[in-house]
């Protein structure tokens, strides 16, 4: 077994839509290696900055993810090439494994789809775009059809 820290750049587009790592940034990986029968186990964690803009209200978002990983590299002419497919394992080419599609999965699937700014975002006024802590308690945007604003007049009381 052996254990490896190490800080690597990350690939470009690791991330959904709204929100990922940006590429380049620094991802810190916390490993460990275990020789099994059929290959290689490595599992431990990936943790790194994330950058994104919220889906409610489109302010920039700043944070970080640490994601575990565990996946299996199997050794070249394992029994593992006749049991499985080819890409339902890993597979080791010589001493080097490739770790950017098993932390590829493992970061992307731990993103959400829609990023907020914080759980309670109102988000943005449909009708002028300005956020909604910014806008006054009553502010409002009530518009009469003009084919209906000869009938507002109905429910006006007389002075």
């Amino acid at each position: 077994m052996r254990t490896v820290e190490r800080v690597v750049p990350a690939p470009s587009d690791l991330g959904v839509e709204l929100i990922g790592v940006p590429e380049g940034a620094d991802l810190d990986l916390d490993l460990r290696m275990e020789s099994v029968s059929e290959g290689v186990l490595v599992s431990g964690t990936v943790s790194g900055p994330i950058q994104g803009e919220c889906g409610r209200c489109l302010r920039e978002i700043n944070d970080s993810v640490t994601v575990t990983i565990q996946e299996l590299y199997a050794y070249e002419n394992s029994t593992t090439d006749a049991t499985t497919e080819s890409d339902e394992v890993g597979r080791m080419q010589g001493d080097l494994i490739d770790l950017e599609p098993a932390l590829r999965d493992a970061v992307v699937l731990a993103l959400p789809n829609n990023p907020l700014c914080r759980q309670d975002c109102p988000g943005l006024c449909p009708d002028c775009g300005v956020h909604r802590d910014d806008l006054p308690a009553d502010h409002s945007h009530q518009q009469i059809d003009p084919r209906w604003a000869g009938l507002s007049q109905l429910t006006r009381t007389e002075e």
